[in-house]
């Protein structure tokens, strides 16, 4: 797996299903700061800590005025049923087909599982990376990365 992108760099933009079929595009959020979490799979035991931890955290990823959008290779069906069984208050998005073809994009894509890798993204209101983190698949990177770039943008 190759580094993330630059620090700095323009995010790039995608096109990708959310939990009801519907499009949602990175551009739609322009204006605010964006939290991308990019992770192996729904159901799986890190990934539900992982985004339960953020899920708790919430409150405190909107006031600081960012959105936390999650990004698999599940379909959108996949993460509307695993939304809804755990009571998520975040978007996840579906990198399904062409499977992980955004995840590629943002050198956030394990060849060998077929996955996603778990990497975070800290995007700001003009699109460019302030943050970035490639945490190992079997490790909660958990939030104090992001949540401390996050408020270093406010």
């Amino acid at each position: 797996m190759s580094n993330l992108l630059a620090i700095g760099s323009q995010a790039p933009d995608f096109s990708l299903r959310d939990p009801m079929g519907q499009i949602t595009r990175l551009s739609d959020y322009r204006g605010k700061s964006v939290v991308l979490v990019f992770y192996p799979a729904d159901w799986s035991p890190v990934c539900g800590d992982q985004l339960g931890l953020y899920n708790q955290a919430f409150n405190k990823i909107e006031a600081l005025d960012a959105k936390l959008i999650g990004i698999a290779v599940d379909s959108h069906w996949c993460h509307a049923a695993y939304i809804s069984a755990r009571k998520l208050q975040f978007p996840l998005l579906a990198d399904f087909e062409p499977k992980g073809e955004v995840s590629k994009q943002y050198k956030a894509y394990d060849e060998n599982a077929g996955t996603s890798a778990r990497a975070i993204y800290v995007i700001d209101g003009e699109g460019a990376i302030q943050w970035e983190y490639l945490s190992p698949l079997d490790v909660n990177p958990g939030m104090n990365g992001f949540l401390k770039a996050l408020r270093t943008l406010k």
